[in-house]
């Protein structure tokens, strides 16, 4: 351990760029935090006039997108404010990292890697790179427009399973794969004059280096294009995807790899250390998983945030419908499983608008009055194409007659309008958790875990932690911040740093082993498991609920 301890004099930048805002964390050598930003795209940056930090095309269903630019402009923005915040010195941050919300896709010009080069430190990023994208709005993952372009990838490939088994996932609207060859059927034009396609990650990231950096086999594995094993694109799929893909793509890369020293534009506009390593960016939830400090298979970890997300970790690949495998970026031995449900924190919200009087407070009072089961009252909330299960935008209530939760004897179903507002917000969080579980399991992952490591924003809500420990049936436990995926990219850049230094991979471990306590990475058990008796009692909530959703997918489902 001692050899592998980092200057104690030096600093760790992580930034995550997600869906409604960018956050940038600070570590120090003995990995805790000294200072922390946010830029919030719809507040701050309201002249782009986005809405959760996204376009909504209105004459194309389920197209969504982000304008490019936001991105480039709230970095300049958060790097001000670092400086401004006096906390720090930039010539001490020996290496930088990030996140970015994962599968969203930039497409920069014929030209622009000249451009990214050249960048004079006398004038903005905004205004240098105002021309570098053949189209200025980027596919992110809440787009569902790309159903054709799946089932076309999985018929050239040999079917989902196949495709599954490839690349660690069947074909998903969201993923960059579907998205490029939608582009390419519907804007030809603007494929042909793209030099590089990148992820958002790794957007980010050439931004800092001042060329365009490799996709990580982290977050590459959620393009539908890399063989996962391999950790290579596969030639099967691009060429089922569209011609002249791979070139655009650039190479792959290790997560704890080193992208390029940081530019000099940076070093003279923010006085960065020209030695300032910029270490690969990948996905948000893999930066989560590092934030987490998950590394036990058995544990899982929820984020509440924009989507929703299940992950964990397994020793094999095993190719399902449903769910996501990635390498660990952590790990080169193991991998990432993981869930994804597009209808988060923004159907939360929605339901409070309507419910709960556009209050917090009101909501988890309600919460808070109502009991667990909620009376046998279950509801399907969709406010935007859900991914897991597959159905449309809709929203769907059923009351469970005579249900005790004991058995399912004598207990009559049938379909209803509308509950009232109390019912209304218990039914939404505990059908987005049932749900969770339901799959969870569907997946092999365990059940019970042996613990639950809860974030993002809605982990700071103690009554949605109650129930998650009630339907999982384990302790809950808390970070110190609920934003992980920042948290984690400064930590993956010290890991990186130390890899760079040891010249081979060095476990991540290896930094706060036998000194978690002491860091902020460290969690806290918040809620303990339920008696066993509520719990068996959600299990038969949850085989109920898994039935009318099955039911609905039959009916509806895309």
């Amino acid at each position: 351990m001692a050899d592998s301890l980092l200057p104690q004099d030096a600093l760790f930048l992580g930034f995550d760029s997600s869906t409604q805002s960018l956050k940038a964390t600070v570590l120090d050598a003995n990995l805790n935090i000294v200072a922390a930003e946010l830029i919030n795209f719809d507040s701050e940056l309201s002249h782009y006039k986005t809405e959760g930090g996204v376009y909504r095309d209105a004459l194309v269903n389920g197209r969504i997108v982000s304008p490019t630019l936001m991105w480039v402009e709230a970095f300049e923005l958060i790097l001000q404010r670092l400086e401004k915040s006096s906390k720090f010195d930039f010539g001490k941050i020996a290496a930088v990292s990030g996140s970015g919300q994962q599968h969203g896709s930039v497409f920069w010009k014929k030209g622009s890697a000249a451009v990214l080069s050249s960048l004079d430190a006398k004038g903005s990023l905004l205004e240098q790179l105002n021309d570098a994208f053949s189209t200025k709005e980027s596919p992110i993952w809440m787009d569902s427009s790309t159903t054709e372009q799946c089932k076309a990838i999985e018929k050239a490939v040999g079917g989902a399973m196949e495709l599954s088994r490839l690349t660690g996932s069947r074909a998903y609207e969201r993923f960059t794969g579907p998205q490029i060859r939608r582009l390419f059927e519907t804007q030809p034009e603007v494929y042909d004059k793209t030099e590089r396609i990148s992820l958002v990650s790794s957007f980010m990231a050439s931004l800092l280096i001042g060329g365009y950096a490799s996709i990580d086999h982290t977050d590459g594995a959620g393009m539908n294009l890399m063989d996962i094993k391999q950790r290579a694109w596969s030639d099967i799929i691009l060429k089922a995807t569209t011609p002249g893909l791979e070139e655009k793509l650039g190479k792959l890369a290790p997560a704890h790899a080193v992208a390029g020293s940081i530019a000099a534009y940076f070093v003279e506009r923010y006085h960065f250390n020209k030695d300032c390593l910029i270490i690969q960016w990948s996905g948000d939830n893999p930066n989560s998983l590092a934030g987490l400090t998950l590394n036990t298979p058995g544990d899982l970890a929820i984020s509440l945030g924009t989507s929703d997300t299940v992950f964990g970790i397994t020793k094999d690949h095993n190719p399902s419908m449903e769910g996501h495998v990635f390498p660990n970026p952590v790990d080169t031995e193991s991998y990432m499983v993981m869930l994804c449900y597009k209808n988060g924190s923004l159907a939360r919200e929605d339901i409070r608008n309507h419910y709960a009087e556009k209050s917090w407070d009101v909501f988890n009072k309600y919460l808070q009055q109502t009991p667990p089961l909620n009376g046998g009252r279950l509801g399907f909330y969709y406010k935007d194409f859900e991914i897991l299960p597959p159905l449309p935008v809709g929203f769907h209530r059923y009351i469970l007659d005579n249900f005790t939760g004991d058995s399912m004897d004598g207990v009559i179903e049938h379909e209803v309008e509308e509950f009232d507002p109390p019912s209304e917000v218990r039914a939404l969080i505990e059908g987005q958790l049932l749900s969770m579980r339901a799959h969870t399991e569907r997946l092999g992952m365990p059940s019970p875990p042996k613990k639950i490591i809860a974030t993002g924003g809605a982990s700071a809500n103690d009554h949605i932690l109650t129930i998650i420990a009630s339907i999982f049936g384990c302790n809950v436990y808390t970070v110190q911040k609920p934003d992980s995926a920042s948290l984690g990219a400064a930590l993956r850049a010290a890991h990186g740093w130390l890899c760079n230094q040891k010249g081979k991979f060095v476990p991540i471990s290896d930094m706060y082993i036998r000194k978690l306590e002491e860091t902020s990475l460290s969690c806290k058990l918040t809620v303990p498991a339920a008696d066993q008796d509520l719990i068996d009692k959600y299990t038969l909530l949850m085989k109920k609920r898994l039935e009318i959703e099955n039911r609905l997918i039959q009916r509806l489902g895309r």
